[in-house]
């Protein structure tokens, strides 16, 4: 089934997030974990790519035994940074085979073995780029595509970032997943900017539940996060205590996708990182409101 078709409803839903194994050894570990979290009958869930591809050759593999499996509906992401039009054809070859409809179009990270390489040579620039070939291979795609509702760590400013966004939907992306956020007030403000600005796709919020203090650097580091006060107290107070830390910032989670329900949002995706129990417990707590 089509995630636009999903999340085009007025039905309140929750999807997760997952990520393929790094390497074969612990393909096992990471498929039962994912069928779990499968298990929990999610609106849908996606499956990442991995930075430069560097899972890549998994990501079909899971995303086809949580479909086969559960019937969940999958969402595979693709990423085109550095590869040539030849990998990437042959990916989406191996997507439409798979029988997957929904794809998460991403430029991806630039590994940090490219950093200083000569990007105008590549094939691929942008997301958008990526977007045109999967409108040319199968129309039938259902797109998806990132945004940020602070600001791309790369763009000089939002206003610069929402131009390249409404580029993004104009060229047949169909609804958009933000990065991590920890203050709301920051999307309900993204969203009245991009409103303004044209852009009229499904925008669905992306939580990171923060279950160790660890998680904190990393999360700043991708994303650019602004890390409210009381997110801060929260990782100050409990941060050295592994157990309370888990059950805090699942609470601290599960509190703000209860505040975009409150606020008119009906769909949100959660970066479970392959943990069911994490994913359990967020839907547990949601369990009245999401009527499971």
């Amino acid at each position: 089934m089509k995630i636009i078709d999903l999340i085009t409803t007025n039905t309140m839903s929750l999807s997760f997030e997952v990520f393929p194994p790094k390497t074969e050894t612990n393909f096992e570990s990471v498929k039962t974990a994912t069928e779990e979290i499968a298990k929990l009958r999610p609106s849908f869930m996606s499956v990442t790519y991995g930075a430069g591809g560097g899972t890549s050759k998994y990501t079909l593999d899971i995303a086809k035994n949580i479909k086969g499996l559960y019937g969940v509906p999958t969402l595979a992401h693709l990423t085109c940074v550095s590869s040539t039009k030849d990998t990437v054809r042959e990916k989406i070859r191996e997507i439409k085979a798979a029988g997957i409809e929904n794809v998460m179009a991403l430029r991806g990270d630039i590994p940090a073995s490219l950093e200083n390489a000569d990007r105008s040579k590549w094939d691929y620039q942008h997301a958008i780029d990526l977007i045109a070939e999967l409108k040319d291979a199968n129309p039938e795609f259902c797109i998806g595509g990132a945004c940020y509702p602070e600001i791309h760590p790369e763009s000089t400013n939002q206003k610069e970032d929402i131009k390249y966004l409404k580029e993004k939907t104009d060229a047949g992306c169909e609804f958009l997943t933000t990065q991590m956020f920890f203050d709301n007030n920051l999307l309900y403000n993204f969203l009245y900017k991009i409103r303004e600005a044209g852009i009229t796709v499904p925008i669905i919020p992306g939580i990171m539940p923060i279950t160790n203090a660890n998680q904190v650097d990393r999360a700043i580091k991708l994303s650019g996060s602004f890390m409210p006060q009381r997110f801060k107290s929260l990782v100050d107070k409990f941060g050295s205590d592994p157990a309370a830390m888990k059950q805090a910032g699942i609470a601290y989670a599960t509190d703000q996708i209860i505040d975009l329900y409150a606020n008119g949002i009906t769909n949100v995706h959660v970066y479970s990182m392959n943990k069911p129990d994490v994913a359990g417990k967020i839907q547990s707590n949601l369990s009245d409101i999401l009527g499971k």
